[in-house]
Parts: structure tokens; C-alpha cells; sequence
């Protein structure tokens, strides 16, 4: 089949503003349905083209592919401001090919992360064309889930590496206009060039480049709580407005592993339509931000793990040969829910998620108050505590405990997914507890809970959880992690500060994983006050580090009661099938 291939076609918006538009279709034949990707990141360069849509592989199939930069980026006209206007220009993108002699006026949206984002975002507007949606590693909001924050704390690593990444093709942009000059590349090359030390800049508002280049850095800084800022562009506030079905594809460690999981069960119970409730699909392999491919630096998952042989491409278009060309595919059928089972390193076919037979345990911590370091005396079982001595650790913002591996997005070299975490519970601000040896295997599949006592010498600090999978030759396998800013534990809109000395109880959301613990392994949780630079860091005074210096960094003594009174527990989503 030939291919016509139509470059920077200028398609107007509502307010006069044109955005620069790709076509590839079949060049014989009638009209087509079309699957549309809206993407920041520059639709010429064939990298993009390759992991949104394999765009000669869709037009063979008898599809139109178009790809489109976002408003302010690259061919397109206007301001780029994160988020905005995609809505709007979506909606009107997805008008302007229904009107098309080329398109069927059969609509589908594909991409990941910021064109999951689009995907969303649009369907909102509920475009009469558009008829179903398959968004891939992407969140359900832009506060939480997580995006900028996880459990309220700024989420650094990501939002600063993310920044300083839009960065270049802005600057280009303001020196054809004559509003930026060679200073400002050269401290941009400077900046990149040592990320870490971004990192490391306090307050976190003194990056004047930044303010120029990037300024919704700022907005973020300047919006630490769940405000009507966050809840106006939340697409999880509207799911009630979506009506459309949508396959939702996700990864283990992927950053936004949490808002797929949520996509999929808010829009199975708030979703506009009956027909949009009722098809909501989700697959979920052991992938990162970073890739699809089932293999990383230190553990590689098989040769069934990865997009490809799972032909994710495929399966896409499968979904949209039923919803777009109406055929009688049996997608309707299928079980809903497809995941990856790390250990076991097989694909399973489930009913649901959570998995309809889950038994949701809490693993109890226990200690005699040294549960300090890998090789300290903590405990992880099903048994409820008596009366214990508490644990007690120094949370220094100054030395804040490194990020590891986990569900990251960083641009300095740190490696995503499965890494040891030996090192980090080498430190005695590291809290560890573990199961005996397990006898039998433990699958753990579903959503994570820790219940964490706590007390602190501080108005406000920071506790972390991390489940990790331990090998029997000692490697601790991390597998999910979460945090919480203790000031938001009853709320992400009104935060409250802590009394000093008071026992309060924390929830932590750990997200989620589906890991098998074999027999001769152990199941450990990791608990702790700092995950840096993934996260900020808590300065313990209560403030906000946008606006702190180091000075006013003040340690905290954190402590972790399990006792009969006030027990702390991992909440662990436990499968037991014959």
C-alpha cells in the first residue's frame, strides 16, 4: 500500500492560533478512520513517531495517523503553557478531522505520558467524533498520582529534570523572536550539564533561567496543597464528563503507575456512559517511564515481558478495528485486566482490579527499638504487636537518604525499576523489617497500604515506605515506594502541622505491584523520612523549602510506634489460588 504523507499542515484553533499537523493515510481508497497523538516533544524526530504509533504499520491496517505538535511547541504556533489549552485544541483537532475527506469521522487518541495527558484532557470536551482512547503511562491528575506531588511532597526529581528538558526548544523559540540571547544558552548548557547540583539549589526558586523559559516550575512551587488550581485541569474531578471506552496501559515502574490504576477504577464507576463504564481495559507490564522493554541494569524479566512481544501496537489497533471500524473482534469478551506477574514472570488474564479474590493482610511491625539498618532486630508478620519499644532515627535534611531505583524519571544517569537497595539500609535513618524466610511463595498483586505510628520532634516531617523483595544471597529487590508530608495526613487541601512529641497515625499509599516472593526469599519494608532528589526534602520547620535557605534546615527525631495502642502495619494485597 503507497503511503501520502501531508508535513506541517496548519490546523486553526477557536482563537486564530494554527498548530502544526502531520498526516500519514493511505494514498487510494475511501475514507478512513484516524488515530491522533498531541505531543510536545516534536512529531518530526522518528524516535516520537515509533513509541506513540507505528504509524506505516497503522496505515496498512487501513488507519490515518496524525500526529500533531501542542500549541507553543516546535511548528506550532502560540504559547506553550503545560496542560492549558489542550483541552480546547484538542477538541478542536479532533472537529477539523471529522471534517476531512480523508476521515470516516471515526476518532481514537494513542500516546503516553504528556499525549496521555492530551487523550484525557480532550475527552472532556466529549468531541462528537471521538469514540474510544487508548492513553499509556499516564497520570489521572496533575497534583497527585503522581505528578508534582506524591503524598503532598514536590516531586523534584521529575518536575525539575522535565523542566530543563522543555527548556531548549523555548529558548530556540525566543531567539528567532530576538527575546533571548547566547548567555542564556550557555547557562542552560551549564545547568544540564550538572544536574545533580540543580538538585541542590536552595531556595528551590533561585533558577532565574527558569522564570524565563519555564515559568509553570514556578506555578507548581507556588500551589503546595490540592487547590482550585490543581482540581480545574484534574481530569479525575470529570471523569463523570468522559463517555468513551479506553485502554488504559500502564508499567510496575512507571512514575504514573498510580493515576492508570485510578483511571481505570474511577472511570469504571463515574464514567459518563454506561458504554464507557462498562469498557475500561487495563494493561499493566513490568515496565518504567523509560521504556517498555522488561529489561533493566540489574534484572531483566524474560523474553514475554516486553511491548513488543506483548505487540502492544497490535494490540491497540485490535481495540480500534472494534470501536472505530465496528468489527466483531471479540474485544467486548475479553477479561478487562491483563497484568505482568513479577517473580513468577508470567502474563495473567484477570476479572478486575483489584483482583476480585484478593485478601487484603496486615503484616505487622515488631522490633525491640533497634530496627535501624538491614541488620537491626525489625520484624514484618501477620502477628499483632503487645507492648514493644518504639523505633527512633535522626532525619537530617542535610543528608537525606539517595534514590534508588523505583518508579523515577531523573536526567542524570539514575537508573529506573528493580535496583539492590543494600546501600540505603546500610544508614541508620533507614528502618527495616522483614518476614522469616518465606517456606512457601507469597504472591502479592493489588494496591499497598502502610499504617504508620508516628511521633517527631518536628512540626512537620516526612515518612516513606518502600516494599522490597529480598533474594536469599541478600539482594533487596525494591518493588513500590510512597511518601507523605505529615502536614497532609487528614487532607491535601488544609494542611495541619504536627504537635511535638504527639502520636498521630499516617496512611501512606505505596501505589501498587503484582510480584511473586518465592519460597527462600523475604518480604522487607523499608521505612525512612527522605527518598532525594525524587522528592524535596523536608526542612522540618514547618516552612516550604521554595522559599527556605539551607540554614534554616533543622533535624528531626522521628520515631515508629508498634505497640498494642498503636500498632503500624503494611497492608499487603495477598493472592492464594490453588
Amino acid at each position: 500500500m503507497n503511503i501520502l504523507i501531508e508535513k506541517n499542515v496548519m490546523v486553526p484553533m477557536r482563537d486564530g492560533v494554527s498548530l502544526a499537523t502531520d498526516v500519514y493515510r493511505p494514498a487510494e481508497g475511501g475514507p478512513v478512520p484516524v488515530l491522533l497523538a498531541r505531543l510536545p516533544y516534536n512529531k518530526d524526530l522518528p524516535i516520537m513517531m515509533q513509541a506513540v504509533m507505528d504509524a506505516s504499520r497503522a496505515v496498512q491496517a487501513g488507519y490515518a495517523v496524525v500526529f500533531q505538535d501542542c500549541r507553543g511547541r516546535f511548528a506550532s504556533e502560540g504559547a506553550f503553557t503545560p496542560i492549558v489549552n489542550e483541552a480546547n485544541d484538542g477538541a478542536d483537532t479532533v472537529a477539523w478531522i471529522a471534517q476531512q475527506p480523508w476521515s470516516t469521522g471515526q476518532i481514537g487518541t494513542v500516546g503516553g505520558s504528556y499525549l496521555g495527558f492530551t487523550q484525557w484532557l480532550l475527552a472532556r470536551e466529549q468531541p462528537e467524533a471521538l469514540r474510544a482512547m487508548a492513553p499509556a503511562i499516564t497520570t489521572s491528575d496533575y497534583y497527585q498520582a503522581p505528578w508534582r506531588h506524591t503524598g503532598g511532597v514536590f516531586e523534584l526529581g521529575i518536575s525539575l529534570s522535565w523542566s530543563l528538558g522543555m527548556i531548549p526548544e523555548e529558548l530556540q523559540r525566543q531567539r528567532r523572536l530576538g527575546k533571548a540571547s547566547r548567555e542564556h544558552m550557555d547557562a542552560l548548557m551549564q545547568m544540564m550539564g550538572n544536574v545533580p547540583a540543580q538538585f541542590e539549589r536552595l531556595p528551590l526558586g533561585d533558577m532565574p533561567l527558569l522564570h524565563d523559559f519555564a515559568p509553570s516550575y514556578f506555578e507548581w512551587l507556588a500551589h503546595p496543597t490540592y487547590d482550585d488550581y490543581w482540581r480545574g485541569m484534574a481530569h479525575k474531578e470529570y471523569y463523570e464528563q468522559i463517555t468513551v471506552p479506553a485502554l488504559n496501559i500502564g508499567g510496575w515502574y512507571d512514575i504514573f503507575l498510580g493515576g492508570t490504576l485510578e483511571n481505570y477504577t474511577g472511570m469504571k464507576q463515574r464514567g459518563g456512559s454506561a458504554l464507557a463504564r462498562q469498557h475500561q481495559r487495563l494493561l499493566i507490564g513490568p515496565w518504567s517511564h523509560g521504556g517498555m522493554t522488561g529489561v533493566f541494569p540489574e534484572r531483566t524479566y524474560g523474553l514475554m515481558a516486553s511491548g513488543d512481544a506483548a505487540d502492544l501496537v497490535g494490540v491497540q489497533l485490535r481495540w480500534y478495528d472494534h470501536w472505530l471500524k465496528g468489527e466483531d473482534n471479540g474485544v467486548e469478551q475479553e477479561k478487562p485486566v491483563k497484568i505482568f506477574v513479577m517473580g513468577l514472570d508470567q502474563w495473567r488474564e484477570e476479572e478486575d482490579w483489584p483482583l476480585p479474590d484478593t485478601q487484603f493482610r496486615p503484616y505487622y511491625l515488631h522490633s525491640s527499638g533497634h530496627a535501624n539498618t538491614a541488620a537491626g532486630d525489625g520484624k514484618l508478620s501477620t502477628e499483632a504487636p503487645a507492648e514493644e519499644a518504639e523505633d527512633v532515627y535522626l532525619y537530617d535534611p542535610r543528608r537525606p537518604v539517595p534514590t534508588v531505583g523505583g518508579a523515577i524519571l531523573l536526567s542524570h544517569g539514575l537508573d529506573q525499576g528493580p535496583r539492590d537497595q543494600r546501600s540505603v539500609e546500610a544508614r541508620e535513618d533507614v528502618l527495616c523489617y522483614s518476614t522469616p524466610v518465606l517456606e512457601e511463595p507469597v504472591e502479592v498483586t493489588g494496591p499497598i497500604e502502610l499504617v504508620l505510628s508516628i511521633s517527631s520532634s518536628a512540626r512537620d516531617t516526612d515518612f516513606t515506605g518502600k516494599l522490597v523483595d529480598v533474594y536469599p544471597n541478600g539482594r533487596a529487590e525494591i518493588l513500590t515506594d510512597g511518601v507523605l508530608r505529615a502536614r497532609y495526613r487528614e487532607s491535601f487541601s488544609e494542611p495541619r502541622l504536627l504537635e511535638p512529641g504527639q502520636i498521630y497515625e499516617l496512611r501512606l499509599n505505596l501505589w501498587a505491584t503484582s510480584n511473586l516472593f518465592k519460597a527462600g526469599h523475604r518480604i522487607r519494608l523499608e521505612v525512612s523520612s527522605s527518598n532525594f532528589p525524587r522528592f524535596d526534602r523536608n526542612s522540618n520547620t514547618g516552612g516550604t523549602i521554595e522559599t527556605e535557605t539551607e540554614k534554616e534546615f533543622v533535624q528531626a527525631v522521628n520515631r515508629v510506634y508498634h505497640e498494642s495502642a498503636h500498632p503500624s502495619y503494611l497492608v499487603l494485597p495477598v493472592i492464594v489460588r490453588n
